[in-house]
């Protein structure tokens, strides 16, 4: 328990740090707001009634007490750039990015652990030499650049499946429970949206997870070598265990902390930067959404946008660091001293 509070402690404390760090980027960021907002013909006085209507105009501190204030209601301010409420873009975009970054994690970790537990297994082999020749190339490989061939290939080559959206024009379905058209498609039993789901989402995440695989993959090899060498795994080989058993039993499960902890921060990180994947494929995202607000400079849903990317980020690592306890006990006995 003593291990949670202390990490509960430090996530809060980490967003209050990240709340005054975004306030001083957005203010710090050049030009005028209310001035873009308005466009070039806009009157002096029609700008500054707009700077005094967002409080533009006031001393900073005044200011970033009217961010937190609107933070703590859950308030995110109006967008500039939509006319609407940041709440309500985001709510709209953020579903579409979390259902690209689920599906892009899922994909890395399901083939890049596997790939490391060959690579291990067979090390200084043939599958090990293949192992690595993947891994190197897939995290060395840009997403866009992958995201741009898988779309020639597969789309305008093969044409076996779509490259832009998350469903075909002439179909007509709304997420209105999750959000995500995976899940919605099948709570609703629409299971030809589900199909289609599936169909525009494998191309995006392919190209989003190609890295992230090579990572874990890696990650695993490495860390299954190091338990390999350990006393009790040699004991367990010199009482006749059988291999398979003492791989998938003694050695996988310590070897799980690293490659889990790098998909915890590969998974938060990818709300915020999965925009390259977003803009190649017209994935209507968050992410998508944050870099055409910078653009603008508008200032709320920016600051929005980044927000939930960090709590989104601290409560993943949350969830991690306690999933590696669970998995690891010596982290927790760590974090009991």
């Amino acid at each position: 328990m003593l291990f949670l509070v202390r990490r509960v402690l430090w996530s809060i404390l980490v967003l209050v740090g990240l709340s005054i760090v975004i306030f001083g980027i957005a203010r710090g960021m050049p030009g005028d707001p209310a001035r873009l907002a308005l466009g070039p013909r806009a009157t002096q006085e029609q700008v500054n009634g707009l700077s005094h209507s967002l409080g533009l105009d006031r001393p900073l501190y005044e200011q970033y007490g009217m961010f937190v204030s609107g933070l703590a209601k859950g308030d995110l301010g109006l967008s500039l750039l939509t006319k609407r409420p940041v709440n309500d873009d985001i709510r709209d975009t953020f579903a579409a990015t979390f259902e690209l970054v689920l599906a892009t994690i899922s994909l890395a970790f399901v083939l890049g652990v596997p790939l490391g537990v060959m690579a291990a297994r067979w090390k200084d082999k043939w599958p090990d030499n293949l192992v690595r020749l993947i891994a190197i190339v897939s995290a060395v490989t840009p997403s866009f650049f992958l995201a741009l061939l898988l779309q020639i290939l597969a789309g305008y080559v093969l044409h076996i499946l779509p490259t832009t959206g998350r469903l075909p024009p002439t179909m007509t379905f709304s997420a209105d429970i999750t959000g995500l058209m995976t899940i919605d498609s099948l709570l609703h039993g629409r299971l030809d949206v589900f199909g289609e789901a599936w169909r525009y989402l494998l191309l995006p995440s392919i190209a989003l997870s190609a890295a992230t695989m090579g990572q874990i993959a890696r990650i695993t090899r490495a860390s299954m070598i190091d338990v390999s060498s350990q006393d009790y795994i040699e004991a367990a080989r010199a009482f006749g265990i059988p291999e398979r058993l003492r791989v998938f039993k003694y050695m996988l499960r310590p070897s799980f902390v690293p490659p889990l902890t790098i998909s915890g921060l590969e998974f938060a990180s990818l709300i915020g930067n999965a925009f390259v994947i977003e803009l190649v494929f017209a994935w209507p995202g968050m992410a998508a959404y944050g870099v055409r607000t910078i653009m603008q400079k508008d200032l709320n849903a920016v600051m929005g946008v980044v927000v939930v990317s960090g709590v989104f980020f601290v409560l993943v690592n949350l969830v991690i660091d306690v999933l590696v306890g669970f998995v690891d006990p010596r982290v927790r006995i760590r974090g009991h001293r």
